[in-house]
């Protein structure tokens, strides 16, 4: 792809992008209409306890992360021959079908389904859009081929998710979803007019992108990223009621804390990609530990109505910046299946957005209060954190043992 103009270098990058930014779409905005969706399709529940509704509703996130981990794998394995182009325009044609029978369904349990055949393309999209980007880039881009694709997905959480939360609010959640779809759709026209044509690996194949999955590397480089990056979806599943129920402002206030999210998950994506791809195991390891001292301090933060915005950003920033990291990581464990890396973290990432809003949503509801989300976050990190050292560690030892080993046949 060296021979493309920069116009049409850019103009594709910004159409791949523009799928990341109808994702960030359909992902987050339930967080912000969190209430709005529980007590229109819980409204018994809701009618109750509005705390427990919304803990309910939460299983709404968990639906979608469950479909993104049963998707990404699956579909990678499934198109591993099939030219890339063609797999990024079917899987947004599948973006629209489900977002609008997410908006269409009409009872709680119908939407849970929906989400999930939703979700089912999410990280097929990011791992083949993001190895397009990269290859649109040249070599030695890899996180920054993600963090292109990923960027659409913080723009939404700058500009798309305040603007659609609030459209939302004022026409209802389902109006808020069909035009999230309308969004997939000209996406899908844009990619097939702007995108170029990529072939599939000639050496790819089902059995090929599966033999990942016999690296033990790659199951815990995943599980990295699905315990450790918890926290931040155990903190952003339930945002709203924060700004709400802890900072005391008012609903008209959640989208501009949305935008404080937002604009800190774009500036810690353009640096986690710009940092991992001159030193991933510091990006990594560094990452970590300032993401546990963020989601700390988030828990006090969030009690003050003007500090609460100071703390939603940090979470974005040190959150994201974990991201193109996190997808580096898995792509350098799995050369020979890098698709499979790819979407694996995606499985990874919404494993991360199941668990951390399910733990969330149960430390709501057993009355530890709308802050506790971040205590859990804490731990999570923690243990996400030993996850990568020894990750590492081992990788190291691994080489020391192969240095030795050919620095002996060379001494006989």
């Amino acid at each position: 792809m060296h021979d493309l103009t920069p116009v049409r270098r850019w103009t594709a990058l910004l159409a791949l992008s523009l799928g990341g930014f109808g994702i960030g779409l359909t992902e987050f905005v339930a967080m912000g209409l969190l209430p709005d969706i529980s007590r229109d399709l819980l409204p018994g529940l809701w009618a109750q306890s509005s705390s427990k509704a919304v803990a309910h509703g939460g299983w709404m996130i968990t639906a979608y992360a469950l479909g993104v981990v049963v998707g990404a794998p699956t579909i990678a394995a499934l198109t591993a021959r099939l030219p890339r182009k063609t797999l990024v325009v079917a899987l947004l044609a599948l973006f629209t079908f489900g977002t609008v029978a997410s908006a269409l369904a009409p009872g709680f349990w119908l939407v849970l389904v929906a989400r999930f055949v939703a979700a089912l393309p999410h990280g097929a999209y990011f791992g083949a859009a993001g190895l397009v980007a990269a290859a649109i880039l040249g070599p030695g881009s890899h996180a920054k081929g993600f963090a292109a694709v990923l960027g659409g997905l913080t723009a939404a959480n700058v500009i798309g998710v305040p603007l659609i939360t609030r459209l939302g609010q004022a026409a209802g959640w389902r109006v808020a979803y069909l035009v999230i779809a309308a969004m997939f759709a000209l996406t899908l026209a844009f990619v097939a007019l702007t995108v170029p044509h990529q072939p599939a690996d000639p050496t790819g194949s089902p059995r090929a992108e599966l033999r990942a999955f016999r690296s033990p590397q790659v199951w815990l480089v995943a599980l990295t990223g699905a315990v450790g990056f918890g926290g931040f979806f155990a903190i952003d599943s339930y945002i709203a009621p924060v700004t709400t129920h802890v900072a005391g402002l008012g609903a008209s206030a959640v989208p501009w804390v949305l935008v404080a999210v937002g604009a800190g998950m774009t500036v810690g994506n353009a640096l986690g990609g710009w940092a991992s791809d001159r030193n991933l195991r510091r990006s990594v390891l560094s990452g970590f530990v300032v993401f546990i001292v963020a989601m700390a301090l988030f828990a006090v933060l969030a009690h003050n109505r003007y500090t609460l915005f100071a703390g939603a950003f940090i979470i974005g920033a040190t959150g994201l910046f974990l991201g193109p990291a996190m997808q580096a990581r898995l792509i350098g464990v799995a050369p020979q299946a890098q698709l499979m890396g790819a979407a694996v973290n995606q499985s990874a990432m919404n494993i991360a957005n199941s668990l951390g809003a399910a733990l969330g949503g149960a430390v709501i509801a057993a009355g530890w209060g709308y802050t506790a989300p971040s205590w859990v976050g804490v731990g999570l990190g923690a243990l996400g954190l030993v996850l990568a050292a020894a990750s590492f560690g081992l990788e190291a030892r691994k080489r020391g043992r192969e240095t030795a080993g050919r620095q002996l046949q060379t001494v006989r």
